[in-house]
């Protein structure tokens, strides 16, 4: 094995585990599977990762040929269908010995994939949102108070973000739009007006992030794991400044 192909391997798995990462997947999964396709690959991987960054060194297995590379973790948005494809493709590259030709081949099919239709994803939070109002005792009223109010703090979320604004003032702005939209349920003088209040910016929850960083704790990635607690923390934080905000503005209508 040369000193070229373990630097491919390198620049393989390198871009592999910085798209998982940046995909949201929790640090072991993207160890193991970083691991298992340096395996197939005939070479150990060694990973250290934090919130920004990765560092990645790959040696050839009984000698001192080696490589070390460190990524910046890029923001994709949260993809479970990259963490089952990219996770299954290191399986496949271990059981079936696969090349690091056809490896890469697969992995650019599948990150290339076009993503989620916006516009359905839209609908389905908004639908989602409506459902949660519903389960905490909202009537019809409130669920389409909650459905519209979503929609529109989704929407002005999505534009805020192709737009690249910075994610914290994001979720102040789309807590704000969506609950503001939501109030308007009091001027209705509908009964369950503050349950469509609490449930329009749920969408906005950071559930991917809390879950991950309690994860990355308790299985020994002590300093991702609480960035990513940290990091979810804020956005939590932003989303109550957003909501105060509406509250303030409200606040005669709910005494």
């Amino acid at each position: 094995m040369t000193q070229e192909y373990v630097t491919q391997i390198a620049d393989f798995i390198t871009r592999y585990l910085s798209y998982m990462l940046g995909a949201g997947v929790h640090t072991s999964r993207v160890v193991r599977n970083s691991k298992r396709i340096g395996d197939a690959l005939g070479v150990d991987v060694h990973i250290h990762t934090s919130q920004k960054t990765a560092s990645l060194t790959v040696c050839e297995k009984g000698t001192s040929v080696m490589n070390t590379r460190i990524v910046d973790i890029p923001a994709f948005p949260i993809s479970f269908e990259w963490n089952a494809d990219l996770s299954a493709l290191s399986w496949a590259a271990y059981d079936g010995k696969l090349s690091l030709e056809e490896i890469n081949k697969r992995f650019e099919a599948l990150v290339s994939k076009p993503r989620m239709n916006p516009v359905f994803v839209l609908f389905m939070a908004s639908l989602a949102n409506a459902s949660f109002c519903r389960l905490f005792g909202g009537d019809i009223w409130a669920m389409l108070v909650t459905f519209t109010a979503t929609l529109i703090g989704f929407f002005t979320r999505q534009h805020l973000t192709r737009k690249g604004v910075n994610h914290y003032i994001v979720f102040i702005i789309s807590a704000f739009v969506a609950s503001l939209c939501a109030s308007t349920a009091l001027s209705l003088g509908l009964k369950t007006a503050e349950i469509a209040i609490a449930t329009s910016a749920l969408y906005l929850v950071p559930g991917v992030p809390l879950i991950n960083g309690v994860i990355d704790i308790t299985d020994g990635h002590i300093q991702i794991g609480i960035s990513r607690l940290v990091n979810a923390l804020m956005l939590i934080v932003c989303i109550a400044i957003g909501m105060s905000a509406t509250l303030m503005l409200v606040k005669d209508s709910l005494l």
